[in-house]
């Protein structure tokens, strides 16, 4: 990693992770395999922020809008594969990324396994994101769109936060709103302030 870290793909060790890599490795990941309109990537760092932000609108809690922004996380060393080759790959794949994820999580004070409404919740948002990923980057009809991801949901979403951005932008929003989930989660978990006398 850029940080000097050495990470350990088969036995993770979450003191190898920094958030600083993965900001860099996300804004550098391109969802659609590239295959995307735009003078730039679309990226999973961008991704990861619109799915943040459809989170945040149904749950205010720090630590579950931290784990829907680092959803995608292990795509920082293993890159973004569409999930038709994920199935060929099977077994191998999925626990070197659920390894990752874990790891993750555990570096930055969320459990290994996320409460199974979190879960939904995030895949929901992330069903939601590709749906408008799909017709307005890849090429998709609106209709092969809901017929992939499903209906994108009552919530509006502005579209021009799918304008892919330059990866150093990208990275920079990305860190930035991890330091005010991270400075929010905190904050959520420190003993409360005396009342003074």
């Amino acid at each position: 990693m850029l940080s000097g870290r050495r990470l350990d793909l088969l036995d993770p060790s979450p003191l190898d992770v920094e958030i600083s890599d993965i900001a860099h490795g996300l804004a550098r990941v391109a969802r659609w395999n590239g295959q995307t309109t735009g003078d730039h990537a679309f990226s999973v760092a961008q991704h990861s922020l619109i799915v943040e932000e459809i989170v945040a609108s149904h749950e205010p809690d720090p630590r579950w809008r931290l784990a829907a922004l680092l959803h995608d996380g292990p795509e920082y060393v293993i890159g973004d594969m569409i999930s038709p080759f994920k199935a060929v790959l099977g077994g191998d794949y999925k626990g070197i990324e659920a390894r990752l994820q874990a790891a993750i999580h555990r570096r930055f004070g969320l459990p290994e396994r996320l409460p199974a409404p979190i879960l939904r919740l995030i895949k929901s948002a992330d069903r939601q994101s590709a749906h408008f990923e799909a017709k307005l980057l890849a090429g998709f009809t609106p209709e092969e769109a809901t017929h992939l991801f499903g209906q994108p949901g009552s919530g509006a979403i502005d579209e021009a936060r799918f304008l892919p951005l330059p990866a150093s932008d990208v990275g920079a929003l990305f860190l930035r709103r991890f330091d005010q989930l991270d400075a929010a989660l905190r904050l959520s978990s420190s003993p409360p302030a005396k009342v003074p006398s």
